[in-house]
């Protein structure tokens, strides 16, 4: 589940300044100040202008990263005004669009046009190049990120040059700044694949935990796209396969889908998680209770509309990223610690896979994957949930989600990607000042 607040600042064309909080309110940062440019030449001069100040120089999007990768105390670019789709090319199945603009107005004019991406994320307030830059995923077997479906990009550097890239032109920047962190430059406007809109019809369905960690190496090769979610202090997990159909569509019913996407999922489920923070000790009895409630369900619909979904509920999360052949494993072990320790765990772990691809710094470059998320309400105590889990993660090679909470550094990180020489050299290249870095990408890409 990847990472809506508002940006500080008026929202105006000038320079203005005001504290940034991120979606679920852990990061704040105070920039000296925040701009919002409406085109790439507005960007470029503001970056140009940064330097000559002497200001180092982020990106935000929606703040849907619990980390603070975005964070800054220079110059905070703002993205409301950089929005909207330039092109939709058919023939050569390409749309492109401004960095700033949200993925569910992309998903909507796609719609609207008769297209859509492969495949996407389970929520769609990011921001596209924010989303791509953290490494947005959803769950597929054979199509992988965001970031992956990205064909071309414009990308403005440190001195406030702007570089068209594809695998055609300045392809070894192309190959590292789909998902590059915003360490390389600012993007100010993306190219995706796209192909014609097409029908999922996805079938959720309660499962014991036993038998999906028996079943997965099947559930995942049978299915386009399988993910669950296992209720700690239970042996209950939710499935959801998504595969194309020839159709007819048959969406949820109104009523029924309320009740299940936003009376259970969201409105229950909060107060849920309330009665769990105040009285910890009812956690497990509610999770038991929870799990009991569910119920299978079969709909069919046009692909964002089956594979997002509406998150209401604030939390923190951690997601890692894991060899494939790991998942069997690191999911018995997280059992296994949630029922022998003292943790109070209101909400689901998501699991889910991806193929490999070939971005330098993609959680899934060179091998084929499975994600493991953790998460807790906001307000409720995490770190040594966190910690514990992250220990596991780790003792497999995991890779952590740039956009969610860890501990990882540059030591670590350098054993876990076998390209990540060849992104930091490319940064020492296209950023020699450290015009965008920040202590996060400090920590994580060393200095």
């Amino acid at each position: 589940m990847a990472v809506s607040s508002a940006v500080g600042g008026s929202g105006g064309r000038g320079p203005t300044t005001g504290p940034w909080r991120n979606w679920a309110g852990n990061v704040t940062a105070r920039p000296t100040r925040s701009v919002a440019p409406a085109s790439t030449e507005e960007l470029a001069a503001a970056i140009r202008t940064a330097a000559s100040d002497g200001l180092t120089v982020k990106a935000a999007g929606t703040g849907h990263s619990f980390t603070p990768v975005a964070a800054t105390d220079g110059l905070l670019i703002r993205p409301e005004r950089m929005t909207g789709v330039r092109t939709v090319d058919r023939e050569a199945g390409t749309v492109t669009v401004a960095a700033g603009t949200p993925l569910k107005h992309l998903n909507a004019t796609l719609a609207s046009h008769g297209l859509s991406l492969t495949n996407m994320g389970d929520i769609m307030e990011q921001t596209v190049s924010g989303a791509a830059a953290t490494g947005t995923h959803g769950t597929g077997r054979d199509s992988a990120s965001v970031a992956a479906q990205i064909t071309a990009l414009e990308l403005v550097t440190a001195d406030g040059s702007v570089l068209t890239c594809s695998a055609d032109e300045n392809p070894e920047v192309f190959t590292a700044a789909r998902l590059g962190l915003g360490a390389l430059g600012v993007i100010s406007e993306l190219t995706f694949a796209v192909e014609p809109e097409f029908l999922l019809t996805a079938r959720e369905e309660p499962m014991p935990f036993g038998e999906v960690a028996d079943r997965f190496d099947e559930l995942v090769a049978e299915n386009e796209h399988f993910e669950f979610y296992w209720f700690p202090h239970t042996g209950s997990c939710n499935t959801k396969r998504n595969n194309r159909s020839q159709g007819p569509a048959a969406p949820p019913g109104k009523v029924s889908g309320w009740i299940e996407d936003e009376l259970l999922s969201n409105g229950v489920f909060q107060l849920a998680c309330t009665v769990g923070r105040a009285v910890p000790a009812a956690i497990p009895g509610i999770a038991k209770i929870s799990s009991r409630a569910l119920s299978a369900r079969t709909y069919t619909d046009i692909p964002y509309k089956v594979f997002t979904s509406p998150r209401r509920v604030r939390f923190l999360e951690m997601e890692y990223a894991l060899p494939r052949t790991a998942a069997v494993a690191a999911l018995g072990e997280l059992k296994a610690l949630v029922e022998r320790s003292d943790f109070k765990v209101s909400f689901p772990v998501e699991v889910r896979t991806a193929p490999a691809d070939d971005l330098p710094l993609s959680t899934a470059s060179g091998r084929d994957t499975v994600y493991v998320a953790v998460h807790m309400f906001r307000g409720t105590p995490h770190q040594a949930y966190f910690a514990a889990a992250e220990r596991i993660m780790t003792a497999h090679g995991g890779r952590p989600h740039w956009g969610k909470l860890h501990t990882r550094d540059a030591a670590y990180l350098a054993d876990a990607y076998p390209r990540f020489g060849e992104f930091t050299a490319l940064r020492d290249r296209l950023d020699p000042e450290r015009r965008f870095a920040n202590p996060y990408l400090r920590r994580v890409l060393g200095d």
